[in-house]
């Protein structure tokens, strides 16, 4: 089975996750999600596989989040995947999905958890 990863070449983090995995022999399928935004039930998989709340998924410190008001505890979990989905660089990154299990790659080692 081939582990995926959900990349920004430009995120140092992101590297480190994706050498890790080469080190280790594989060659995942890479999603530049900037490039290629993912849809809301995908990003609604994502978080179920990672087993964690639409908000913990959110980069904070983003212009977008503060734009866009994010912090405001009243938003429910769909404005917040709206907001990923419209602004994909609100997502924490690198994030691996391997054999139904996700892990965000911070730390980077956090991914060898799921190898």
């Amino acid at each position: 089975m081939t582990p995926s990863i959900y990349h920004n070449p430009r995120c140092s983090k992101s590297r480190q996750a994706l050498a890790l995995l080469r080190e280790r022999g594989f060659e995942p399928d890479i999603i530049e999600y900037l490039k290629q935004p993912p849809e809301k039930e995908q990003l609604r998989e994502l978080i179920d596989l990672l087993g964690i709340r639409p908000r913990a998924l959110l980069r904070s410190g983003e212009t977008e989040y503060r734009q866009l008001g994010l912090a405001n505890p009243e938003l429910d979990d769909d404005a917040l995947l709206q907001a990923m989905c419209e602004h994909p660089r609100l997502i924490e990154r690198p994030i691996v999905i391997h054999r139904r299990q996700a892990r965000i790659g911070r730390p980077p080692e956090t991914i060898l958890e799921i190898l």
